[in-house]
Parts: C-alpha cells; structure tokens; sequence
C-alpha cells in the first residue's frame, strides 16, 4: 500500500483497531498506525495532512464505531 491508497488503508486500520473510534485519533497516532501496517511500503515522508485527513475520513466511512455512550 502506498500513501495514495486511502480507502484500502483505512480499510485496514478498522481491521486492526476496531475499538478505535476514528474522529478522535490524533495525525501522529495515525501516521504512525499507518506505517505499521503488513503491506505499507511507502515512504514516511510523503504523508501528509491532507493524506492523512483522507485516510481519517475513509476510516469514519466504514467504521461502524457508534459515537453515542
């Protein structure tokens, strides 16, 4: 996965972190969980905030976390 594939990463992090709820992550916890990924080999350097709010926005997409307590 490269920077530019943002559903499929965010796809991923649901995956991985279920019990997250993406409107509350923070950009350094999300690159970070990014680069962690089994399949990411894109270079650190070419995130972004726009890349990263496009993945956070993909991630809110198709999280079913529920926001209400």
């Amino acid at each position: 996965m490269k920077w530019t594939d943002s559903r499929e990463i965010a796809i991923a992090l649901a995956d991985k972190h279920p019990d997250i709820d993406p409107q509350r992550i923070n950009f350094v916890d999300l690159r970070q969980w990014v680069l962690e990924l089994d399949g990411f080999n894109d270079d650190p350097a070419h995130s972004g905030e726009k890349i990263l709010e496009a993945i956070q926005a993909h991630w809110i997409d198709e999280s079913d976390f529920d926001d209400e307590d």
